[in-house]
């Protein structure tokens, strides 16, 4: 009984502070700018590891259809409490296949539960803002694919996806160039990303910036290949901590008014 308190104390501080984060003042005004570019009025939007909804309040407030996924039911009940009332909000996790999973959960940092095993191991001995991390607990969970996800609601302009080193995996489970997504990045687990950017180039011809943190304006005014995302990811991405890989496929409306690297 202690220990089911205890943790239920953490949550509950783990969601205070992912509210004074994710919801500060100011902070969707800028979630919209970023994706405006990319979630035009009427299209639809795909937010993978929701948490608790501020990009799907984003996605929404740009006139999209939102349909997000969040497995977690602590931070699904507070993302439907902020955002619910107005998107499709699914309690399931995306991978390469259909089924059941274990989700480790962290009780004091919910956003950081992961089904990624091998990243849970490693991540801390490799970047050590993780050290401290304790992931005391575990939740089976539904899983789903992007391809299914779209077979049910439609072909998304965007899909968002940040769920803890498991992004290649989602990705396993499309099959289609979608429009543009984004990808979560973290030092220390960067062959991750490497794997994300080779399943989408093997999907279509994307090119690539980036968003650092929890920042809303993107890092190149140039728009980078793959070959060039792969180099800057082994020279260890300009040492940031982490950040948001974007893809936008080639013939994006957003590429024809930026510029484009012809490596």
């Amino acid at each position: 009984m202690l220990a089911f308190l205890k943790q239920r104390g953490l949550r509950t501080v783990g969601i205070a502070r992912s509210l004074i984060i994710y919801w500060r003042p100011g902070r969707q005004s800028g979630l919209k700018a970023l994706y405006r570019p990319f979630v035009p009025p009427g299209s639809l939007a795909f937010d993978i590891g929701a948490h608790l909804g501020d990009r799907s309040a984003a996605f929404h407030a740009l006139g999209a259809r939102v349909v997000a996924l969040e497995p977690q039911p602590l931070l699904a009940h507070w993302c439907r409490r902020m955002v619910g009332r107005h998107i499709t909000l699914l309690p399931l996790a995306a991978g390469a296949a259909p089924g059941y999973a274990e989700l480790a959960v962290s009780p004091a940092n919910l956003t950081v539960s992961t089904l990624a095993d091998q990243w849970r191991e490693q991540i801390g001995q490799h970047n050590p803002g993780f050290a401290h991390l304790n992931w005391a607990a575990s939740e089976r969970v539904a899983v789903t694919t992007l391809d299914a996800l779209i077979s049910e609601y439609g072909e998304p302009a965007f899909i968002k996806i940040d769920v803890e080193g498991f992004e290649a995996d989602v990705l396993a489970g499309l099959s289609r160039a979608v429009a543009a997504l984004s990808v979560e990045f973290v030092a220390g687990a960067l062959d991750v990303s490497h794997a994300s950017v080779e399943r989408l180039s093997i999907l279509g011809d994307y090119r690539y910036n980036c968003v650092a943190g929890e920042q809303r304006h993107f890092q190149w005014a140039q728009w980078k290949s793959a070959a060039e995302i792969h180099a800057w990811l082994k020279n260890g991405a300009d040492g940031l901590a982490s950040g948001d890989i974007y893809a936008c496929r080639v013939d994006h409306a957003l590429l024809k008014h930026s510029s484009i690297s012809s490596v």
